[in-house]
Formats: structure tokens, sequence, C-alpha cells
């Protein structure tokens, strides 16, 4: 199934000792709706012999069924597994393959071309060191190959390769394949795009793929198979900076306490001094336990546990530093955020926000601007919806440890975390903290802020009948356990009360009547049978109020 080794049948320890050490290089696919990702990951998977035998027999059968390649064999079935990515000929879902030739590992990552799946290809490149952006010979430059381009810079990747494919029907032309380099390099100009190539391919038929085609004999430099494996990796790692986010307090005795987690940047020694952020205390690195054995100095992407020669107060969410290199501590920062929620993202409304092992709840205080992907206009919004990118303001409610995601992207990033379903909703890239001097502390608190802080309108509702106890009680768990900010009071009140409890922001459940205060829902419950009918009643109603989801 692999690449072809004699190591394989000669001694089989020696292969795979060589291939634990080969270096792992995390590329993705990306481009516009038929530019031929599938296929080209498919001819990758196939010509480094990485398909088993049974599932090259499949993919024949499947091909002459209801492949999209003619006659020929449609590779793009390897990787376009779902039922309705195989009936529409397009990639919806991130699909991940792995394969590897005699210098090095791959894992690829196809992702999907349509617009509305663009958060799909945003979490494939989260990870990737290069991208491949495909461009269909006989189209050119399209919207979708601008948009996955800007994502590509927006999120870090390092190299980026531009794959002009399907040159079997533009009659391997050279002169379309400068058109449309120089249409691309134009088009650069406005993202940053590091070490960026060019190669001019026929996935479907292998050209350029893994060797130089006679077809296109005017094009000398390296095919894509060895593009891949000769770039050069290695300097985009971070070693200056020494990042390590405590995951875990290791603590499995009275004798031994160690601070664990993956290190992030940078190198770190055994009696280096550390500091501990966000309290900023000091200490010395006594060891460095690894399952191995005790190390003299780890390294980037090494998991390791570090004991200090004080005792001192470390919990997970903590970041270690070295103290004369110390990143940004703040609890207000400008990122990028992708939105990726059918529902709106608006500014005040709180959110679980994660970076690194840090969980904190925040929220966006202020969106700066929407940036048009396909046009890099930027333009004002007071809200994100699906797809869409902007600048904004975040503010957490504690103070963070982070670097701008152009330095350092495991402690430049998060993600957003909806705070009922636990379902990530939005992805971002931190640009820089936030100067205290630009906070708009002195403005007072607006009942919109409140409203999207709370995530519903304030309100009164009044419940009465015999079982009116239970019925306030159900109901106040009932809007508590939605999220919202709720109480229900049973001694009389006044009308002022209830006013203040409604600028507040809250929704405010009576059991008594009070003058001049309208409810924005009623119910009554005689018994505690009728508790449940009063409560969908009251559910139904502020939803129709638009005082629920």
């Amino acid at each position: 199934m692999s690449h072809q080794s004699n190591l394989i049948s000669e001694d089989i320890l020696e292969y795979l000792k060589q291939h634990e050490h080969k270096e792992l290089l995390r590329l993705l696919t990306c481009g516009s709706v038929d530019d031929g990702k599938s296929t080209l990951i498919g001819r990758l998977l196939h010509d480094s012999k990485m398909i088993y035998e049974d599932q090259l027999e499949a993919i024949k059968k499947d091909s002459a069924k209801g492949g999209n390649a003619g006659e020929k064999l449609d590779l793009s079935l390897l990787v376009d597994g779902l039922q309705a990515e195989r009936e529409q000929g397009i990639t919806i879902d991130v699909a991940y393959r792995y394969f590897s030739t005699a210098k090095r590992k791959f894992i690829i990552a196809d992702t999907p071309g349509h617009e509305q799946y663009t958060r799909n290809m945003a979490t494939g490149a989260s990870t990737a060191q290069l991208a491949i952006i495909l461009i269909d010979a006989r189209h050119g430059v399209l919207t979708q190959t601008k948009r996955h381009s800007f994502i590509a810079s927006l999120l870090g990747i390092e190299h980026i390769l531009v794959a002009i494919n399907k040159m079997d029907l533009v009659d391997y032309s050279q002169e379309r394949y400068e058109e449309i380099k120089q249409d691309y390099l134009e088009f650069s100009k406005g993202i940053t795009l590091n070490d960026l190539k060019f190669v001019p391919i026929s996935a479907l038929d292998g050209d350029n793929v893994v060797t130089n085609s006679d077809k296109m004999s005017w094009y000398t430099d390296k095919p894509l198979m060895e593009i891949l494996e000769t770039v050069e990796t290695a300097k985009d790692k971070n070693v200056s900076d020494f990042r390590l986010p405590v995951q875990y307090v290791n603590r499995p005795n009275l004798d031994f306490r160690g601070y664990s987690g993956t290190i992030a940047s940078g190198i770190i020694r055994k009696g280096d001094e550390v500091m501990v952020l966000p309290s900023r205390k000091t200490s010395t690195v006594e060891s460095i336990v690894t399952f191995d054995g005790d190390l003299e100095e780890a390294f980037i992407d090494q998991a390791v546990t570090l004991t200090l020669a004080d005792e001192i107060d470390i919990s997970r969410g903590d970041t270690l530093v070295k103290p004369d290199n110390v990143p940004p501590v703040s609890n207000r920062f400008q990122a990028h955020i992708v939105w990726m929620n059918e529902d709106a993202m608006l500014p005040g409304r709180q959110y679980y926000i994660k970076q690194a092992t840090t969980l904190a709840t925040g929220s966006v205080s202020k969106i700066h601007h929407l940036i048009d992907v396909n046009t890099m206009e930027e333009s004002t919004s007071d809200r994100l919806n699906l797809n869409e990118i902007g600048l904004c303001e975040v503010t957490l409610n504690q103070p963070l440890a982070f670097d701008p995601y152009s330095r350092n992207r495991a402690t430049g990033a998060f993600i957003i975390v909806d705070r009922l379903t636990n379902v990530t909703i939005g992805a971002g890239m931190i640009e820089e903290a936030v100067d205290d001097a630009d906070i708009t502390a002195f403005n007072p608190v607006s009942e919109a802020e409140r409203e999207a802080r709370n995530g519903h309108k304030p309100g009164v509702i009044s419940v009465s009948g015999q079982a009116v106890d239970k019925l306030a009680h159900a109901l106040e768990r009932n809007l508590f356990e939605r999220g919202c900010a709720v109480v229900a009071i049973e001694q009389p009140v006044t009308p002022e009360t209830i006013r203040a409890l409604t600028q507040a922001g809250l929704l405010v459940i009576l059991s008594q009547d009070v003058a001049d205060i309208t409810p924005v829902a009623t119910a009554s419950a005689d018994n505690e049978a009728s508790v449940s009918k009063a409560l969908g009643q009251i559910i139904g109603e502020l939803r129709k109020g638009h005082f629920l989801k």
C-alpha cells in the first residue's frame, strides 16, 4: 500500500523506524468548485501507492457507474465519501487523508469550494503549513480563488502553491498558463503571501503531478510532488519565544509537583528562569520530565512536564514564559474573527473564549469593520453573519497572555464557543492588545448592550392561581437554564423596584399585580398538573414577542 521500499519485506522494524522519523507536512487543497481538488488528492494517493487493492477496485466500479471522468478512473471518489458529495460531484465536508513518500509524510485536507462552506475551509486551514490553491485553466482566477487565498493569508499559511489544473483542456498552452499566473500575481499584491510558487498540471492524467510531463516541456521547474517533498518548513517554527500553556498540574505524590503541557513555541533548558502569567511570579526550571526520561532541553511541539525550584501557585490556563521575553497580558484585544454559526454574532453577547488551555467568558465589544473576501473592501456592520470575517475588539472577564497570530499561531488563535450548547461558533486570530486609553468605559451601558449581553429583552411576566409558587419556580428554573437573566419575586414590591430591575435587563416574574406595570406574558395554574401547560403558554408568548429565540 505504501510507497515502494525494499525494507518492507527485508526489515519491517527498520522501515517503521525510518517512517516514524520522517518530517510531517500538513497541507490543504482549496479553490473554486470543480477545480479538481479531490481529483488531485486522489492522484497523489494513487501515484504514491497509498490505495489498497480493494479500494482501487471499488473506485473502478464507482467510476464506471457514476464517475465524472468519462472512461478514465475518477480518483476524486477516494475523498468525496459522503453520498451527497458523490451525487453532486462536489466536496461538502473537510476530508483528511494521509500518504507518504520516501522523503516525507503528509496529512492533506480536501476543503469544499462552495461559498456556503467557507467556514469548513477555514477549519482545514487552521493547522496547515502549505496550501495548494487550484485554478481551472479554462476559467482562470475566480471569486472563490481570491476568497480562499485571502483566508489562507489571514490564517498565516506560510507556503502557497498555485496549481493551474486541467491544462489538458487548454491544449497545454504556455500562453494561458502565463496569463493566469500574472492575473494571480496582480491580485496577490493586496494580501500577504510569503512563499508563492506556480505549477501547471493535469490532475486527471497526472501531468506534472509526480513527474514532469512531456506535454508541457516548456515548464522546467519541479513537479508538484517534488515541491511538496522539498518545501522548507523548519524555519516556520517560532523557536525564539518560549511559551508553555499549562494543561495539567501533575501531582502523583507528596514529593512531586510538575506542570504539564505542550510547548507552543521556543526552547526551554534546565536551569532557565521562567515567569508565570498572568501572576508574573518567577522561578527556575529544576527538571524537564518526559515519558522517555528527563531532558536537558525541550523545544516547540514537545509534550513535557516542568518542575520548578519554588512552590508557586500555578494552575491550568496559566502560561510559562521567560522573564526577558514576556508577551502582552490583557483582557482586551483586536482580532480577526471568522463566524461559523447560523445565528449572527452580536456585540455584547457573552460567549466562551478558548485560547490554548485557557477558557474565559467574554464578548465582542466592537466590530471595527467587515472584510469582503471577494474584493478585500471593508464595510461597517453591527453583527457578523455566517461565513463573514471581521476585525473586532474582544473583551474578556480575565487577563489573557497572548501573542499576535502572525508571530505565534498557538498563542494567537482562539475559538468562540456557545455557552449553552458548547458548539464552536467562531474562530479568531489576535492582532494586538487594545490600549486601555482607548476604552469607552465612560459611556453608559445602553439598553441594546444589556439585551445583547443577556440574549433577550427585559420584561415582566405575571403568574397567578392556586399553584402560583410552583409555576413561578418552574418558570424561573426553565428560563435560567436557557441562559436568561431572570428573577422570581414573591414579596410585595413597588413599581419603581420593578422598573429598576427591567432597566438592568432582567426578566422579572411577579406573583402579584403591580400598578402601572404591563406584563409581556401571563399565565395561571390552579394545580400541579396545570403548571406544565401554563409554562408552555408563557414560553410561547415570550417567543412570539421576541423575548426568547
